[in-house]
């Protein structure tokens, strides 16, 4: 089957080549004699009613200094390819929400987009976790200081984080008696103006932060345990940890069972769990990573799975 494969992400020449999860999917793409059509969020419009976008063909190589080649760009209904992959980083502002709205209207014209732009909107990656209590330690989402500062006094030793942000970005641990605990609230919160989240500190952070991937609701048999630098609470690699792939624990396997029956439902094909220790912290939705990671470690072809799933999702639909 040969397939035009659209990708919208951040631009392609600023990627990191060594591990961009993105570039892999295009490899993976390409190899199946795929055409593959690149975009930016910035050249996505609707003209008439018609979700439009300014496209490139692309090709892409196994080159670290030079790892693809862009055609000229040219205006076409976002209809004319059959699948596009959002992979535009967070943070999950207006333009983004935007986005998704102009992608939508192009699903509805037929166009299959991974993932899919409502459960986009609809599955925050912090609150969704949420949605399975019995796989997550205790945890609060509250912009009220009291509420917050009562959390804190229980557990005593707490996470608490934005819900926009990522790859480790505005995280705060604040232990027992930490005199910072005011000025935490009043920075992540703006002064009671945003709703944060609260999560009782996990020990076993210091084991890593593992990501799971699930392609269709099914799990890899690996996971990346991103471990913190010495001295560092946060585990992602974007905050300097070391990525360390091993094989699922029963445990990991558990919560991939328990979210499953919902990831199918919402058709998500590509999603990226945090599991730390026993406790299941985020879903991640929107350009889930560590694919390369995952393949270099295990021979793996993470990416080429996905392909698969794509066209048998589309081949389904006929």
């Amino acid at each position: 089957m040969s397939l035009k494969l659209g990708v919208v992400m951040d631009p392609i020449e600023a990627i990191t080549y060594k591990k961009d999860s993105t570039l892999a999917m295009l490899w993976a793409a390409q190899d199946r004699g795929w055409q593959l059509y690149y975009l930016e969020q910035s050249g996505l419009y609707l003209r008439d009613g018609v979700a439009m976008g300014k496209m490139a063909e692309l090709s892409v190589k196994r080159d670290p200094n030079d790892w693809f080649e862009r055609g000229e760009y040219q205006h076409l209904p976002l209809t004319e390819l059959d699948v596009v992959l959002m992979r535009k980083d967070p943070p999950f502002d207006n333009e983004y929400l935007y986005s998704t709205h102009l992608l939508e209207q192009a699903e509805r014209d037929g166009l299959m987009v991974v993932n899919p732009p409502q459960r986009l909107r609809d599955c925050n990656e912090k609150l969704f976790a949420t949605q399975f209590p019995q796989c997550c330690p205790p945890v609060l989402v509250s912009r009220d200081p009291q509420l917050l500062k009562d959390f804190h006094a229980e557990h005593q030793d707490v996470i608490f984080k934005p819900l926009d942000g990522m790859g480790g970005s505005s995280i705060f641990r604040v232990r027992e008696d930490d005199p910072n605990l005011n000025v935490v609230l009043e920075t992540l919160t703006d002064h009671g103006r945003q709703q944060i989240m609260a999560q009782r500190f996990i020990p076993e952070i210091s084991d890593g932060d593992k990501r799971i991937l699930l392609i269709d609701g099914e799990p890899v048999d690996y996971t990346l345990a991103r471990i913190p630098s010495q001295g560092e609470t946060r585990g992602n690699l974007a905050a300097g940890g070391t990525g360390v792939g091993r094989p699922l624990s029963d445990r990991d396997r558990w919560i991939c069972e328990q979210v499953k029956p919902v990831i199918q439902e919402l058709g998500l094909l590509f999603v990226g769990l945090d599991v730390i220790g026993d406790y299941l912290t985020e879903i991640n939705v929107t350009s889930p990573t560590c694919i390369r990671e995952l393949n270099d470690q295990f021979g793996l072809d993470i990416a080429g799975q996905l392909m698969d799933a794509i066209a048998d999702r589309l081949d389904s639909v006929g």
